[in-house]
């Protein structure tokens, strides 16, 4: 697993970007002149308790595929959304670039931004508990040594899903090894039908 500088990329990845149908725009600056954009508190909560950002920004497998890259995303910096875009859809996707590794209270802290999932660890008793390790195994494994590299280093001793989407759990052997949970070093807590959930989800 390696990181390396996030690289930034238009915000089109088509030929040639169409505007925005007349309706959309008329649609779009009606949400605009509604809602009190100018109240720009939602930005400083997101960036509460912020210890450290994701380092590089992007997440690749060993051979190089490239899992994840917050550089993607760099067109969403702008203020003002595109007359093809509602504008508070683009107010939350500004929101959601707040990442890193944050404090939320007293022995909780989450990771944000190495996924479209958040990761939160609370610090228990016995050692780590996880909740909902994203939704691959190698951003997870990058997110839990972001926060060993910043918090005591503890073993993880329990994991909790909170529910059957993919991006709550499928990242799950990036930070636990299936020996220690058969040898009981390790529990995995899931709300009750969870893998009846996970099946019927992904057949349909």
């Amino acid at each position: 697993m390696t990181t390396r500088s996030a690289v930034p990329v238009p915000a089109s990845h088509l030929d040639k970007a169409r505007d925005a149908e007349p309706s959309t725009k008329a649609a779009n600056d009606a949400m605009a002149a509604k809602l009190p954009f100018g109240d720009t508190r939602d930005f400083e909560a997101a960036k509460r308790g912020l210890i450290a950002p994701v380092p590089d920004g992007m997440i690749q497998t060993g051979s190089g595929t490239v899992l994840w890259n917050l550089g993607e995303y760099a067109f969403i910096d702008g203020e003002l959304a595109p007359s093809t875009v509602n504008p508070s859809l683009w107010r939350m996707a500004r929101l959601n670039m707040a990442n890193g590794l944050f404090k939320v209270a007293e022995r909780i802290y989450q990771l944000r931004g190495f996924d479209i999932a958040n990761m939160t660890v609370i610090e228990g008793d016995r050692g780590l508990i996880l909740i909902d390790p994203l939704t691959t195994a190698e951003a997870a494994r990058v997110a839990l040594a972001h926060y060993l590299a910043h918090r005591p280093a503890r073993p993880v001793t329990a994991v909790i899903y909170t529910h059957s989407h993919s991006d709550h759990y499928g990242g799950v052997r990036g930070v636990i090894d299936e020996e220690d949970v058969k040898a009981g070093k390790v529990a995995v807590i899931a709300p009750a039908g969870f893998m009846e959930a996970i099946t019927g989800e992904n057949v349909l």
